[in-house]
């Protein structure tokens, strides 16, 4: 909402304002671009143009939106899907990802994953085995096994925890966040 109001103050029509992406119908001086990007900022986005850059929050975007928003996960192989979504080669996709992220496409998914099953395990609604089904683990033992190598600690573990502690979206999976948990 707030990115389709700055659009209209500066009169440019959009086709498409999705997450991460707008289409705008007409070009744009690079005066109106500079206002945009100033406008954008003050709401806290920023102004992507380097195709690369792009290409990695649209990756990105499609993993949150898949395991953050999604029902459902993705009940086929996660390469084919991105690649189609992206319409482009996953490799490409890998190896770029890889290249500006400090880490892989299956290692992002993992963090995020994790992140569900805390948000999954504090809500309380579902059990482990439920939660492995909806997250699309192979099985309790797979996702315990991988929450214990991110967290340091068995989900049943977290789930007594008094505090649990969890991360901002945009921080799960970079590099430089660190996972911290406490009693």
């Amino acid at each position: 909402m707030a990115v389709k109001e700055e659009l209209k103050k500066l009169g440019l029509h959009f086709v498409v304002v999705d997450l991460g992406e707008v289409e705008i119908m007409e070009s744009i001086s690079a005066e109106i671009r500079d206002q945009l990007r100033m406008a954008l900022q003050s709401q806290g986005f920023e102004l992507m143009e380097n195709k690369k850059a792009v290409l990695i929050e649209k990756i990105k975007n499609v993993i949150i939106q898949m395991v953050h928003h999604s029902d459902e996960m993705i009940r086929t192989n996660f390469s084919d899907f991105l690649s189609e979504k992206l319409n482009h080669d996953y490799t490409y996709l890998s190896n770029l990802f890889s290249e500006v992220q400090g880490t892989t496409i299956e290692q992002f998914i993992i963090a995020h994953k994790i992140e569900r099953i805390k948000e999954l395990i504090n809500y309380d609604d579902l059990n482990i085995s439920e939660i492995a089904w909806k997250m699309n683990y192979s099985s309790v033992a797979h996702l315990s096994n991988q929450f214990k190598k991110v967290t340091g600690l068995t989900p049943t573990h977290f789930k007594k925890l008094k505090h649990k502690e969890r991360s901002p979206l945009e921080e799960v999976g970079n590099t430089e966040a660190k996972i911290q948990l406490s009693d």
